[in-house]
């Protein structure tokens, strides 16, 4: 029997991701293409749309000239995306202005305002207003830049621009629609109130659609440029983490941590359970009939790349430096919030910081500090996750970060409990966006398709050390407080 070959394109914060798979899930090819962010000012964050765009030309292009053949045989494509952005469209599906991204804190007065006057809203929309929504910076617009808000005709999510370029069509899916702060998430549905709210129409929205339903079919000019079949269904695919869960087979049960320029504490279910005092995200999944709990960090990776460049090392160079240090916790602690900080603060204004320096401090130390402070956050993600009633026992790894073990041990002695890689972790959303192309195609229970992966090794805690982390996460959440009221 012949195996049909499925496309997940994933459209992340620092890079477009490619895959495709075939139904026996092996890898026949993949790609990738590093995308710029701006920062034109203070808590700023911006990319050109058009440049997710020339990303997906480029990997389709080289697939093209290399992999012809693989590329041809695609039956279906599947989308991921960073989630939040703001793609604000005028009547001729041309871009307004530069896309306002999660990790942007312009709107932060906008997001304390909705909360203010709603407060309701946060839990039908699964979490309280914050700056990096899409909502509050459509506020933002219509305060600050209402020339350009008089020409919207429509806005859509970082991946659904993709979907428009691919099929011609306005839509999008719940899993993505969650972290709007528009979405109804036990309706699954756009919210009337909460549109109305932030001044847009159901009109400027997009179409809703599972993610494992068909958004639309591939445009013949696009197909013909690349080699593909004209009219194959695009999916409905997800936003990033959840195509990562996809991707390791997390649909009803299944915590992981996603490691990727932000983090993600996620743990899915079948019901729908806010808790928006401790800025836990109650999401709609990618999948019909089921919901996830999520605590959603700003910084993750990410923070390893700015340290790097900071001191002019290559990454795998000052891990090596790390990892031949004695294990546990190091002098220096570092509060990880470089773009501010959403689970469990939700302050757009906190700032990173390095304490407890000397004069023999070394960039060794820095690069532990960093790895520590981020684990320490996701300390801070796992007891607002046991708060709202979830058991943690053990949990997966994901996204670029997990190609550390080192990391991977350091979270695992941190948070107390043994933490897993799969196979191919680093790519989970690209491969999950490609299983929900595979469930839209075939019409397959998506439950049938998205098995777990296999395990790659587990990073057992190591009982010491956890208690001594112990006290050093106290330290780091009294740090953040010091630091709170010193602002």
């Amino acid at each position: 029997m012949r195996l049909m070959p499925f496309l997940g394109l994933d459209i992340g914060t620092s890079a477009v991701k490619a895959v495709i798979v075939d139904q026996g899930e092996a890898v026949l090819a993949d790609g990738e293409e590093s995308l710029a962010t701006s920062r034109p000012g203070p808590g700023l964050s911006e990319q050109n749309s058009r440049d997710w765009l020339a990303a997906v030309e480029k990997i389709l292009a080289r697939w093209h000239a290399d992999e012809a053949g693989i590329l041809a045989s695609v039956e279906g494509i599947g989308l991921s995306g960073q989630m939040h952005g703001s793609v604000c469209l005028d009547e001729a599906d041309q871009p307004l202005l530069p896309v306002i991204l999660w990790n942007d804190s312009r709107a932060v007065a906008e997001a304390a305002e909705l909360n203010r006057d709603h407060p309701e809203l946060a839990w039908q929309l699964g979490v309280p207003a914050a700056p990096g929504f899409t909502a509050p910076k459509l506020l933002w617009l219509s305060r600050h830049r209402p020339e350009l808000m008089a020409r919207l005709r429509r806005v859509l999510l970082p991946k659904d621009f993709v979907r428009l370029w691919l099929t011609g069509e306005h839509v999008s899916e719940m899993s993505d629609g969650a972290g709007s702060w528009w979405l109804d998430e036990a309706r699954r549905d756009w919210s009337d109130k909460a549109l109305a709210a932030t001044g847009v129409e159901r009109r400027q929205m997009a179409r809703l659609v599972e993610g494992t339903e068909i958004s639309g079919r591939l445009r013949p000019d696009i197909a013909g440029r690349f080699g593909l079949k004209p009219g194959i269904p695009v999916a409905g695919g997800a936003g990033d983490a959840m195509a990562g869960a996809i991707g390791i087979g997390a649909i009803d049960d299944g915590a992981f941590i996603s490691l990727g320029t932000s983090g993600q504490f996620f743990v899915p279910g079948t019901a729908y359970r806010p808790l928006p005092d401790k800025f836990l995200h109650a999401f709609c999944h990618a999948v019909p009939g089921r919901w996830i709990q999520m605590a959603a960090l700003l910084n993750g990776a990410s923070c390893l790349a700015w340290a790097a460049g900071l001191v002019g090392e290559p990454i795998e160079k000052l891990l090596a430096e790390v990892a031949a240090q004695p294990a546990g916790p190091g002098p220096v602690m570092f509060l990880p919030y470089l773009a501010g900080e959403r689970t469990p603060h939700n302050d757009a204004l906190a700032t990173g910081v390095f304490s407890g320096m000397t004069g023999g401090t070394g960039k060794a130390d820095l690069i532990r500090a960093v790895l520590e402070g981020v684990a320490y956050s996701f300390a801070d993600a796992a007891a607002c996750l046991e708060e709202a009633g979830t058991t943690l026992g053990e949990a997966a790894v994901i996204g670029g970060g997990a190609r550390s073990a080192l990391w991977v041990q350091i979270l695992a002695d941190v948070l107390g409990m043994p933490l897993k890689r799969y196979r191919g972790g680093e790519k989970g959303p690209a491969f999950g966006a490609a299983r929900l192309a595979r469930a839209a195609v075939t019409g397959e229970d998506i439950a049938a398709i998205a098995t777990k992966p296999p395990v790659l090794d587990v990073a057992e805690p190591r009982t010491e050390l956890t208690q001594a982390y112990a006290e050093k996460v106290a330290a780091f959440r009294r740090l953040y407080q010091a630091t709170k009221v010193a602002r």
